[in-house]
């Protein structure tokens, strides 16, 4: 079983706003994380995560189950990496376990949440603190992955609390791992252009997230 995956959607904000943490200052080419929970009855491979989804009149907001094959679109999602840490049975189906708990309690995705994750992209300092906007029973896609690692016992991002981690800090972990990508190339001038219209319409964004005041 895969511990964890990371996906890239194109042109949307979590990639302007993860340049803080490259040392390159460019976008992150992650925005989502899941957990692969492996395969079921149906034959088909489901994930755990917490996410946005929208279908038709039917709207789900936090954790979820989903079959891999929503993210069965080159389009959409050009780049995947799969991260595998080597767990050994009893870990993984602790983190199942603990995954499927969130989705009966119907933990919330909390956009809030992630607006206070954006500032302190930006104030590292604050990393290490409680999210300013925390909630709750509500996590988004990062914080609800290294939740459930650290239900085993492992800190994917050492001196970060769980609200305040992004893909790019998974991505980057120091816990050890092998990893498995699959980069594919966006054709096309329109796609470069747009990336930089949107880009520069995020950083201007980011640059003005500064928040009032901050306590010790």
């Amino acid at each position: 079983m895969w511990a964890c995956t990371e996906v890239r959607r194109r042109w949307t904000p979590p990639f302007a706003a993860q340049q803080f943490l490259r040392k390159d200052g460019q976008w992150s080419h992650w925005s989502h994380v899941f957990l692969f929970e492996g395969e079921r009855v149906d034959g088909h491979h489901w994930v755990l995560e917490s996410d946005i989804q929208i279908l038709q009149k039917n709207i789900q907001l936090g954790a979820q189950e989903n079959r891999t094959a929503k993210y069965f679109n080159e389009t959409a999602y050009p780049a995947l990496a799969v991260l595998d840490f080597g767990l050994n049975p009893e870990q993984v189906e602790t983190l199942v376990r603990e995954g499927l708990e969130l989705v009966a309690n119907r933990e919330r995705y909390s956009i809030r949440e992630l607006i206070g994750t954006l500032i302190a992209l930006k104030r590292p300092e604050l990393r290490a603190r409680e999210n300013l906007f925390a909630r709750e029973r509500s996590v988004y896609c990062s914080a609800f992955v290294q939740r459930l690692f650290s239900k085993i016992g492992i800190d994917l991002v050492p001196g970060v609390t769980a609200k305040h981690s992004a893909p790019e800090d998974l991505m980057g972990t120091p816990v050890p791992h092998v990893k498995y990508m699959l980069l594919r190339p966006i054709p096309g001038p329109k796609s470069a252009n747009l990336r930089k219209k949107i880009e520069a319409g995020m950083r201007q964004r980011i640059g003005k997230l500064q928040p009032k005041q901050f306590k010790d």
